[in-house]
């Protein structure tokens, strides 16, 4: 599996970095989105629980797959900014206890 970043946008307002990348699998199934997340985090010298992958699109028979993902400023950042389901597949979502009153 070899990852081609494609294109790097920062984004000041939300305190990120917005990466597309290119992923060759040539004979192999879709790499898994933990290790996508890896890759993508030692290429960008980020830690990996600032990275969320937004989606990972693959072609039919290409061996290639095209991606989206986000490096947050900081964890914080990434839990008040995306949706709840991207969290969950990311593996960083953490449940709000309600507090009775």
């Amino acid at each position: 599996m070899d990852i081609e970043i494609t294109d790097r946008k920062d984004n000041p307002l939300l305190n990120r970095i917005e990466v597309y990348f290119r992923i060759e699998h040539q004979g192999e199934a879709v790499p898994k989105r933990a290790n996508v997340k890896e890759k993508v985090a030692s290429l960008m010298k980020a830690e990996k629980d600032r990275v969320v992958i937004d989606y990972i699109k693959s072609s039919f028979g290409a061996g290639e797959s095209v991606g989206y993902a986000k490096i947050y400023s900081t964890r914080a950042d990434a839990q008040a900014i995306e949706n709840e389901h991207i969290l969950k597949r990311n593996n960083l979502f953490e449940s709000k206890k309600k507090e009775e009153a």
